[in-house]
């Protein structure tokens, strides 16, 4: 590709919304946190080496006979209720957070899959988590 020297008229998504290809062996469930394991695909939200948080599934999805014959699409903004691993204090606000499972973060993980920040502490057992920052 060469530098422009004349008005191109980009093609614009607001990128709220995206869908993503399902790796065929995974089950996603609306809600969850969606998770690349490194393969390109889609996968339910786990801790693992390497993996990168994608959003939040806005359906449910299971994968076909091959990967991508299926797509999911996660939202890339916003804050969502999760269960706190360990349970959640006040002074956990504002703290970055860790898929722990597709639907429980922690302070700390083994593989640290960052997920986000703290936004609000709903009560001891749950919070809601502000995806925007450390979504793929």
């Amino acid at each position: 590709m060469t530098a422009l020297t004349k008005s191109y008229e980009v093609e614009r998504q607001d990128g709220i919304i995206v869908d993503v290809p399902v790796l065929a062996s995974a089950t996603i469930y609306k809600g969850a946190l969606v998770v690349d394991i490194g393969t390109g695909y889609a996968s339910a939200g786990t801790d693992g080496s390497g993996y990168v948080f994608l959003g939040v599934a806005v359906e449910s999805a299971t994968g076909g006979d091959t990967d991508g014959t299926h797509t999911v699409r996660v939202n890339k903004t916003g804050m969502y209720k999760y269960t706190m691993a360990g349970g959640a204090t006040q002074t956990n606000l504002g703290n970055r957070v860790y898929i722990s499972d597709d639907n429980t973060v922690g302070s700390s993980s083994t593989n640290s899959v960052a997920c986000g920040y703290i936004a609000k502490i709903v009560d001891s057992t749950y919070v809601k988590v502000r995806i925007d920052r450390d979504v793929a």
